[in-house]
This record gives structure tokens, C-alpha cells and sequence, in this order.
């Protein structure tokens, strides 16, 4: 006899992008894994952003920063050549962010805006991003959106 088990759907098990988080504190851990619910496959790290740290990105479509990493424009440089097309703020403030450099590399920006919760809103980014849609207000780009 043949067991029947109901299967859950397939994009359940389907990673949509693949994203690296920078500067990860231990108290974000559980938020970003909660806000998630293993839609993405996130590589969670503490390390910040840097030309040196910028290698755990290959592989990836999009990396996660916070307020104090460096996504200069040699950084932003040498993210676009290992393939990363958006990058998120977990934090309202992209002072931080060369803005003209991620324009000039096609690079989508955005961040939490409201800061209310920031792992949702970065999960939301992604989400709208899987889908080729504008992220709306949390859109930092240096030009807007065409969308």
C-alpha cells in the first residue's frame, strides 16, 4: 500500500534569492528569520562590509547592510562584478550608500523607511524585487523607478 502525503507547495521550498547579511547583530537574528519564513536564503554573518568582506557575496543576487557598513563606490564596484543587482538597508539612513555608483551598475536600492520593523521591511524588498516590482517608498535609488 501507497502512502499519500499532501504536498505543501512547491515555491514553500523554493529560496527565491540568494542574499547575504552584513553586520548582523545577535538580536536580529530572530526577527530576519521570522520575518523570512525560509522564503530566501539568507547567509546571515556579523562581519560588516568592506572591499575584503565583499567576496561573501559571490553567488548571491542581493546583500543586506546596516547603517555602518561601507557600500562606498569601490565597494559598490566590486559587488556588481560578483553579480549583485539590489542591495537593502536595515536602517532608514543610506547616507552611508554611493548612490550614482549603484545607479551606474543597475543596482536597486532600498531601505526601512519607517523603521518599525526593519526585518520585515527587508523581507518585504526582497519579496517585491523577486517579483520585478518597485518597493515604493523604501526605494533610495538615485534615479526613481520607471515602474
Amino acid at each position: 500500500m501507497t502512502a499519500v502525503i499532501a504536498a505543501e507547495p512547491l515555491e514553500y521550498y523554493y529560496c527565491r534569492m540568494k542574499v547575504v547579511a552584513y553586520s548582523v547583530k545577535p538580536y536580529e537574528r530572530e526577527s530576519l528569520a521570522k520575518a523570512n519564513q525560509k522564503k530566501h536564503d539568507i547567509t546571515l554573518i556579523f562581519n560588516s562590509l568592506s572591499l575584503e568582506t565583499a567576496v561573501f557575496a559571490a553567488g548571491k543576487q542581493a546583500v543586506m547592510v546596516f547603517s555602518t557598513d561601507d557600500v562606498s563606490a569601490e565597494v559598490i564596484d566590486k559587488l556588481a562584478g560578483l553579480g549583485i543587482k539590489y542591495i537593502t538597508i536595515r536602517s532608514a539612513n543610506s547616507d552611508h550608500i554611493n548612490k550614482e555608483a549603484a545607479r551606474l551598475y543597475g543596482i536597486k536600492l532600498a531601505n526601512a523607511p519607517d523603521e518599525k520593523d526593519i526585518a520585515a521591511q527587508s523581507i518585504r524588498n526582497l519579496d517585491l524585487w523577486e517579483k520585478d516590482k518597485c518597493v515604493g517608498k523604501a526605494c533610495i535609488c538615485a534615479k526613481a523607478c520607471l515602474r
